[in-house]
């Protein structure tokens, strides 16, 4: 309720042998007020909409609304692209540009793998190494 309602309901119920207030107490349109009212006055009377109403508001759906801040997943389209492209690098290029993406530190350098060498085929077959048994120890 405004001010000015309330002051004309006190009047309608002041007793009939009361006057009014004292005119040094009574605030008119043109009467000054203190500056704290007229401030609240101009922060209430904004030019926005008025939030408690529910006049032109729309009803969002819950399930629309939790499908359009799912993740969303690209994958498939994302293949697709890559593997459409028909200039394919040579391997070595592609290990150097690996290298050159990994860190410098030694931590992110993996170990080097050393070859293990592969025992290295013999030229001789089972007979022959029998052959070589009957003739060293003698054994027919």
């Amino acid at each position: 309720m405004s001010a000015s309602l309330i002051r004309r309901g006190l009047e309608l119920l002041e007793a009939p042998g009361q006057g009014k207030a004292p005119p040094a107490l009574q605030q008119g349109r043109d009467g000054t007020r203190p500056a704290g009212t007229a401030r609240r006055r101009k922060v209430t009377a904004g030019p926005g909409k008025n939030k408690a109403t529910i006049k032109g508001r729309v009803v969002k759906s819950a399930i629309e609304e939790y499908h359009k801040k799912k993740a969303v997943n690209h994958l498939k389209a994302n293949l697709l692209y890559m593997t459409s492209g028909r200039c394919v690098a040579d391997k070595a290029v592609t290990q150097q540009v690996l290298t050159q993406n990994r860190g410098r530190k030694s931590k992110d350098r993996p170990a080097e793998k050393k070859e293990k060498k592969k025992p290295e085929g013999t030229v001789f077959t089972e007979e022959d190494f029998r052959k070589f048994e009957r003739e060293y120890f003698g054994i027919p």
